[in-house]
């Protein structure tokens, strides 16, 4: 349901802008929009027609890792952690191991991976979902009608799930020192800690507000003990990294990175050659379902791009970046961030847009700029939260999102806030 108000809501907003351009003169935004809607709608088929082959390959593995008994070992070894932030999900269940998977691959910017892995845990929690519904229609407790409902409404574990996502934890952000690189910036990994702190921040607000909504008491020691760990092992990184010159850095992150995602595979083969699972016929049953995945996925990626499409050629963002650098100068602040917020903005709706403005940011500004740096930490950040939901939600016919979409923008507006501050702690 808030989906459908925010997908109006671009609509109705675009249009509103468009008029006040035309009136200011500008009789082609309406041509624009119209390109705009037309030239999204082929991204997102775009999109998803390269997800085919990354889907395929990886839901094939996952096949391999379900047989060969893999995921269930991870999903045992994570239950007492996973039993309490997912109460829902049976102990042992090969969701848990589904969701590990990919939240290892987004903290390590396995970007690639962590989407089909994603996709795979949301599979098995609209398992569960389906069961559940089920058994109560043939008890007799719910109607038929009311369990076809309830399928298409995320689940307590979905939503977490999906807000751990949006939060977008990431320990080795590979890509954007890159990019920083090719800007031409003096250090590129100087914004390495502070996209650490920011992150950590919007993951830690995600996972606490959907725990206050779904009454989860985040006091257990094993909680506790978690997430303590967490903030641990991101104090040993920074502290590892730190004693680093860049390119060392980058050598090492990315090694690290890809070595942990072949052995992954390599462990899932050897598992299922260990159990005389017919390891070839596996991958080729997983890969049919990721093709599937990939065509079911289309129709929410055209209607959540087209709709973002249409608000920036009407003009909307450089509307909303005027105001709000009124308002700040208004109120006697500082007005330096205000040049790098639509990386901010565009985060949570494109993450191809938000990577646009990040480098059209650092190209305006310089790589080294204050604005430049701080672009770079909100890409950082958080991750595209309406991508997000439209795939991952879409790939399993949900339509209610209930609280996913409030605490997805808590998380997001939490990574901003501070990267902001972090941004004037370090280059301010």
């Amino acid at each position: 349901m808030v989906l459908n108000y925010i997908w109006i809501g671009f609509f109705l907003l675009a249009a509103v802008c468009a008029v006040v351009q035309c009136v200011g003169g500008n009789t082609g935004v309406f041509a624009d929009m119209m390109g705009s809607t037309f030239s999204n709608a082929k991204t997102a088929f775009e999109i998803s027609l390269g997800l085919t082959g990354v889907l395929s390959l990886w839901m094939g593995v996952m096949k391999i890792g379900e047989r060969g008994g893999m995921v269930e070992l991870l999903s045992r070894g994570l239950s007492p952690l996973f039993s309490r932030l997912f109460p829902d999900i049976p102990r042992g269940h090969a969701a848990t191991g589904h969701i590990f998977m990919n939240l290892a691959a987004n903290m390590l910017g396995l970007d690639n991976a962590a989407t089909p892995l994603g996709l795979k845990a949301m599979e098995s929690m609209q398992g569960l979902n389906r069961e559940g519904n089920a058994t109560l229609a043939e008890r007799g407790v719910i109607s038929a009608e009311e369990a076809e409902r309830r399928n298409a409404t995320a689940s307590n574990a979905m939503i977490m799930f999906l807000v751990l996502n949006t939060s977008g934890l990431t320990i080795v952000p590979v890509s954007i020192m890159v990019y920083r690189a090719q800007m031409g910036a003096a250090q590129p990994t100087d914004v390495f800690v502070p996209i650490l702190l920011a992150t950590l921040a919007s993951t830690l607000v995600g996972v606490v507000a959907v725990s206050i909504w779904q009454r989860i008491n985040l006091l257990q020691p094993v909680l506790l003990g978690s997430l303590g760990g967490l903030c641990a092992l991101t104090a040993g990184c920074v502290w590892g990294l730190s004693q680093m010159d860049r390119s060392m850095v980058d050598e090492v992150s990315s090694l690290v990175a890809n070595v942990i995602l072949f052995g992954i595979v390599l462990t899932f083969i050897i598992a299922g050659m260990w159990r005389r699972v017919n390891v070839y016929e596996a991958f080729i049953e997983g890969a049919k379902d990721g093709f599937a995945t990939a065509v079911r996925v289309i129709p929410y990626l055209v209607a959540i791009l087209v709709a973002i499409g249409v608000f920036r050629a009407s003009g909307g963002m450089d509307i909303l970046m005027g105001g709000i650098e009124w308002c700040v100068e208004a109120c006697g602040g500082d007005t330096d961030f205000v040049a790098a917020l639509p990386t901010a903005l565009m985060k949570p709706l494109s993450g191809a847009g938000a990577r646009g403005m990040m480098v059209d940011t650092m190209a305006a500004c310089g790589a080294d700029s204050f604005a430049g740096r701080l672009a770079c930490i909100f890409q950082g950040s958080t991750d595209t939260t309406f991508y997000i939901l439209a795939v991952y939600f879409g790939s399993a016919g949900i339509r209610h999102t209930r609280h996913a979409v409030v605490c997805g923008l808590l998380a997001d507006a939490a990574g901003i806030a501070a990267a902001i501050g972090v941004a004037y702690l370090f280059f301010g």
